[in-house]
Formats: C-alpha cells, sequence, structure tokens
C-alpha cells in the first residue's frame, strides 16, 4: 500500500499539463527527449544512443542528446538507408499520443529518401545484411526463384534475337 501512495502523491506542474505536448509552455527542449517524445524513436536511450553515434543532426551539425532544440528547427535522422527529416512545430519533453504528431512535427523527408527505401525493400536479397545468419528455408527458396528468373533474362546482346538488317529493307 505504501508503495501506491508514493506514486499518487505526486502532482504533475502546471506546464505539464497545457497543451499537446506539456511543455508547450517553453520554446526548447532536449534533442533526446523531443525524439522520444514525437515518437522517431521508441525509447529515449535508443535516441540519445543514436545523437552519440551521429545519426541525428540538426541543420547539418551533428549533436549531442542534451543539445537544445526549438521550434523551426530542421532534424535530420539517419535510419540506413534513409535520412528523414522533420521540422519542428512545438519543442515538447514528454510523450503525446500518436494522434497528436502531426501538432508536433512536419515530415519534410525528400521523396528521393522514400524511393530509396522502396528500392531496398525491392531488391531483398541482394545485399543481405551482415551478421544476419544464414537464410531460413523460406528465405532460401525465394532467393532460389529470384535467381531462376535473372538466369532466364538474356545477359549478353548475342541473347538477343534482333533483326540488325532493318534499315537496309526500307
Amino acid at each position: 500500500m505504501k508503495a501506491n501512495n508514493k506514486n499518487t502523491s505526486r502532482q504533475p506542474l502546471p506546464s505539464q499539463t497545457e497543451g499537446a505536448g506539456g511543455g508547450s509552455s517553453s520554446s526548447l527542449a532536449r534533442l533526446d527527449k523531443w525524439l522520444w517524445a514525437a515518437r522517431i524513436f521508441k525509447t529515449r536511450t535508443l535516441a540519445a544512443a543514436a545523437c552519440k553515434k551521429g545519426q541525428v543532426s540538426v541543420g547539418g551539425a551533428q549533436m549531442k542528446p542534451s543539445r537544445m532544440v526549438k521550434v523551426g528547427d530542421v532534424v535530420d535522422v539517419r535510419k540506413p538507408p534513409v535520412t528523414y527529416s522533420f521540422r519542428i512545430k512545438q519543442a515538447i519533453e514528454r510523450r503525446v499520443g500518436a494522434k497528436l504528431i502531426p501538432d508536433i512535427l512536419e515530415n519534410v523527408t525528400a521523396p528521393e529518401q522514400y524511393e530509396l527505401l522502396e528500392m531496398n525493400r525491392i531488391s531483398g536479397f541482394i545485399d543481405r545484411a551482415r551478421g544476419t545468419g544464414r537464410p531460413t528455408k523460406k528465405d532460401r527458396r525465394a532467393l532460389d526463384d529470384f535467381s531462376a528468373e535473372a538466369a532466364d533474362t538474356p545477359i549478353f546482346f548475342a541473347d538477343f534475337e534482333f533483326d540488325l538488317d532493318d534499315d537496309e529493307d526500307e
């Protein structure tokens, strides 16, 4: 019982109960907290680790997790093979519901990045990630089917059946 009383006695701060993001009264937020609150990373630890690895940049410069970001900043997050770009609409440090995300950020990722993602998805087994282990039986069968289709397509110019003398007939 005493453990439950400890949690219920905590009252939220007035700034935490206002608006969609809780911290809407301040215009600054820690980068790692904003990435977590905006649901770009599942945990704040993952957000901080990405910042430390240099996968997160603000205005083209790599930032530490403790860097304060403000409304209007463009945050680039590199999740290979794509670099996502987000413009900050609200600087929040408390996680909000998924329906409120459009109020928090604006996705300004270039369409070329999504094309890159689609190409990577289609290529499938061409570039198998290192360390993923052996393919499963299903993966191997799909790879064999893909290889068989590729073997049926002509590779050399001599394999094509062209009539190159068409220009002389006219």
